[in-house]
């Protein structure tokens, strides 16, 4: 008795135990797709081709697929349980008249479904895993859903297949299952028809299809080698699309590589802390619509200027660097980092930059600022719409605007452009000094510097056109003939004679000297304001252009000329005109008046 009551308990034990051995080692996949799928069988009959291994690890993949989508599991739990399967898959091969042969050949490894975390793929084994490695890299969701039975949409799915394979093999070098896993989970998780519909086995698992029409049509034994040519066709086709696009891929990520390297660098040389954003490539083309001739509003030497709206709605300016070479870095960067630097309500802002990369276009470079709805100076005053009123406040906008330059920052800065085009118009018409492309900052104790001679005809100093010597006062000539273009509606260079040019200083300085100033002023404004005004802003005019550099005011005593803070000096005598060759040569730079920019904000 006492004996029947140990043997008992032990008996239940024993049942329950290889009851739960049995249970843990039973398939949780049911295969009876095997033989309900229409894959096509003939690949795997005797003697086995090559191709019959890929097709049954794809029939095969379509059932671990299936159990992915069950169970957020990529692979089986143990070796048992992968030897179940395996056994199972194969009974099934068999009702099919699948030769042993074909199954012992592709499957010589029992446990090889087994999840190993160590080598399989990163460490993944759930779907969460997976989510938590590629949790910001997404193409197989991008590219993977809906209908791949088109060649083209297909073969961006096999490619961010590949690129998910590369990202997670760079994470752990010894994964050897990752391209299987991004199919499993593309098929299984990604594309809505899921696995064992016809369009995801066939291209995402890569299951080779049979069709009943063929079927029908193959007792004739031409029409099954017409049919085998068509398939061998398509296989290799399929192969040399897929190698093209891997090669694609990895040219496009070495070359992404590189353009990255040279975005970083740009990056590196333009000053941190500018609170200018930096704006992505993608985001300038739709606020512009892709850069349409359209939306052109200025052309320069250096730069073309489009209009946009940001998605915000704010219309904004991008001036593109147009120069492709080390020029066009230094040019950009220059200019990023002089505006970065300047606060004045008198000088256009900068919202932001852009550099990027590609192998069609080449290196870009965009500056971002406001738009100014008014266009540029250029665009008002030699078609005589500015009163009285506008004209001085503009000078005097002008002004303020380079007295922050040279006295507002240290080290102050010279903008070697001064001219209509490059004065921009606000809504209120209020004027802004832009573009700092060609800008040079001073050091510290230095009288002058010594640079490239760059600029437009008709504003540059003498000094600065002979010598290259750049002075604060370089500055102030060209303030003083765009002061008289203002007072006179009349350009810097008048070539209405072919034989000469007259310079606009040497004319007001003659209907100076002969008592005529009121000549100078345009006709349309001569009845509007106070004439000792219009004339202290003409006589200002003059002084700043005067040839000789010391006898020209600085730009703060100019202002305060020009408000009646301080008297005007006797002015000096002029030497001969000064349209002669000498100061008509060919510069370095926007040296031609077509070169003048067509609307707003042309030059940022």
């Amino acid at each position: 008795m006492i004996k029947s009551h140990f043997l008992f308990p032990f008996l239940i034990f024993l049942i329950h135990f290889y009851t739960n051995q049995a249970s843990n080692s039973s398939c949780p996949i049911n295969f009876d797709y095997v033989e309900t799928f229409p894959w096509d069988r003939s690949l795997c009959h005797e003697p086995v081709p090559s191709s019959c291994c890929q097709t049954l690890r794809s029939v095969f993949g379509m059932g671990l697929a299936q159990h992915l989508k069950q169970t957020s599991m990529f692979y089986l739990p143990d070796a048992n349980t992968s030897s179940s399967c395996l056994t199972n898959f194969h009974e099934k091969l068999v009702s099919l008249s699948i030769p042993d042969s074909s199954f012992s050949s592709c499957f010589n490894d029992t446990s090889e479904f087994e999840n190993r975390p160590s080598t399989s793929c990163a460490g993944i084994v759930t779907v969460h895993d997976w989510t938590q490695r590629i949790y910001t890299y997404i193409p197989l969701e991008a590219s993977c859903n809906g209908d791949l039975t088109g060649l083209t949409r297909c073969s961006l799915c096999v490619e961010a297949g590949l690129k998910v394979n590369s990202y997670l093999v760079s994470i752990n070098p010894n994964s050897t299952k990752c391209f299987f896993f991004a199919i499993l989970y593309a098929a299984a998780v990604v594309n809505d028809f899921g696995p064992e519909d016809v369009r995801t086995a066939s291209c995402i698992l890569g299951l080779p299809l049979s069709s009943s029409a063929i079927r029908k049509r193959s007792n004739d034994t031409s029409h099954k080698l017409v049919f085998g040519f068509v398939g061998g066709i398509v296989g290799i086709c399929f192969a040399v699309v897929l190698f093209i696009v891997f090669r694609k891929w990895d040219v496009k990520r070495k070359r992404d590589v590189v353009q990255e390297k040279y975005v970083r660098s740009v990056k590196f040389r333009v000053l941190p802390n500018t609170g200018a954003k930096w704006f992505r490539v993608a985001e300038l083309e739709q606020a512009t619509d892709g850069f349409s001739e359209k939306n052109m509003i200025g052309k320069g030497g250096f730069g073309v200027v489009y209009k946009g709206t940001l998605s915000d709605g704010t219309q904004i300016a991008v001036k593109q660097i147009v120069d492709m070479y080390s020029k066009g870095d230094d040019e950009f960067t220059n200019e990023a980092e002089i505006i970065s630097k300047i606060r004045h309500r008198n000088l256009l802002a900068l919202r932001g930059f852009c550099v990027t990369s590609d192998g069609f276009e080449g290196q870009r470079r965009y500056l971002v600022s406001d738009f100014m709805s008014n266009g540029s100076l250029d665009d008002h005053i030699f078609i005589n719409q500015l009163s009285w009123p506008r004209r001085k406040n503009i000078i005097l906008d002008i002004a303020k605007g380079l007295a922050y330059l040279h006295y507002g920052i240290k080290p102050a800065i010279y903008h070697r452009d001064i001219k209509p085009t490059n004065i921009l118009l606000d809504s209120d018409m209020n004027a802004r000094v832009a573009d700092f492309g060609l800008a040079k900052q001073n050091a510290e104790g230095q009288s002058h510097l010594t640079t490239r001679v760059a600029g437009t005809h008709g504003y540059l100093a003498p000094e600065y056109a002979l010598y290259g010597q750049l002075t604060e006062k370089s500055d102030v000539y060209s303030f003083g003939v765009v002061i008289l273009e203002i007072m006179s509606s009349r350009r810097a260079l008048d070539a209405s004679e072919p034989s000469k040019m007259i310079l606009i200083t040497d004319w007001a300085w003659e209907l100076v000297k002969c008592g005529k100033v009121e000549e100078i002023f345009h006709e349309s404004i001569r009845n509007e304001g106070p004439k000792g005004i219009m004339t202290r802003f003409v006589l200002v005019g003059i002084l700043c252009a005067h040839v000789m550099v010391a006898l020209r005011p600085t730009i703060a005593d100019a202002l305060k000329m020009l408000e009646g803070d301080i008297d005007i000096p006797r002015l000096p005598d002029r030497p001969s005109p000064l349209g002669h060759e000498m100061m008509l040569k060919p510069f370095n730079y926007n040296v031609s008046e077509g070169s003048r920019a067509r609307s707003s904000s042309s030059n940022l």
